[in-house]
């Protein structure tokens, strides 16, 4: 496959693929082989019509530990900015020898329409498009419960793993709930029901409106951020209410299997859907998912416009 849209583009054959690579690279990296010369040569355009900190700057240093030139087009101070189309900025990124696009829209399918359009020559790798998927995020996750969880499993077969809070808003909740059933996990999605998608139970899920009811058997915890900023509406009465139904705090957290993780795919609303002392406490890999992410993203580049393009 040419470009990397969707994470259910890709089979399970091809996750852990890209999973495999992801930890082949990181252990050369850490051999002490610090620069890789594998996209020396390439362009990499990181092009971001969201503001983005976390996700713009792994995608910046994946690309840069893998020799490529990277150039980061954002929203604001560019022609984007005066209104300039989709369509003409992917034909200007294309003339000027772009390999790979990177990019970041709030509408959902952008990314899908800049691979299909017939725009560009280049690859194209969704860093998230709206409320649809964010499949690099997803890929990242999987390979932090992995490596906790699962280092000399194939798959996921097993393992239940509750996602908690506004998936309704969120493309990390999406992708995940795609990827990791593909990978054998039993997904559970919890939340209130103003905040779960319509439809929901065509999904490879399971629901529950009570997070308290769940614990006992999540070994994989992952809350979510209540995205007040994509709401229109009144979702729940107020942050403390919400907090007190779906917060994660360290009695809820007690109740967790002694085995169990705790994850959140960031930026955290500390004190709404995580506490800090959760969050910061020793069942917590959130920072191994930001770890991960640059893992991940190094692999992607590398298979799609470094290496084995057959895969993802």
């Amino acid at each position: 496959m040419k470009h990397l849209i969707s994470v259910q583009d890709l089979s399970r054959t091809d996750t852990l693929h890209i999973l495999d690579t992801a930890r082949e690279l990181d252990r050369v990296t850490n051999g002490g082989i610090k620069l890789l010369p594998t996209l020396r040569g390439r362009t990499v355009v990181n092009l971001f019509y969201e503001d983005s900190t976390r996700t713009r700057l792994s995608f910046e240093r994946a690309a840069k530990r893998l020799s490529a030139d990277v150039v980061t087009v954002s929203a604001k101070g560019s022609s984007l900015s005066k209104g300039e189309s989709l369509k003409d900025t992917a034909l200007t990124l294309n003339a000027m020898g772009a390999d790979m696009i990177v990019v970041r829209h709030p509408s959902p399918g952008a990314a899908h329409r800049l691979a299909h359009a017939g725009w560009l020559d280049s690859r194209v790798l969704n860093a998230g498009d709206g409320k649809h998927e964010h499949p690099t995020q997803a890929l990242a996750d999987a390979l932090t419960i992995r490596a906790r969880l699962r280092p000399e499993a194939v798959d996921f077969d097993g393992l239940t793993i509750g996602i908690v809070g506004d998936v309704l808003h969120s493309r990390v909740a999406r992708s995940n709930i795609f990827l990791l059933a593909s990978l054998g996990a039993n997904v559970v999605v919890i939340g209130p029901p103003t905040l779960l998608p319509v439809r929901i139970e065509n999904w490879p899920c399971t629901v529950s409106y009570s997070l308290d009811a769940a614990l006992p058997e999540l070994d994989v915890i992952m809350m979510l951020r209540v995205q007040q900023e994509r709401m229109n509406g009144t979702f729940f009465p107020s942050e403390l209410e919400y907090s007190r139904s779906f917060g994660l705090n360290r009695s809820r957290a007690a109740a967790l299997p002694t085995h169990a993780i705790v994850m959140h795919p960031g930026p955290m609303n500390r004190g709404v859907e995580i506490t800090a002392e959760v969050a910061d406490g020793t069942r917590s890999v959130i920072t191994e998912q930001v770890a991960n992410g640059l893992k991940v993203r190094m692999a992607i580049m590398y298979l799609l416009i470094g290496g084995d393009v057959s895969v993802a």
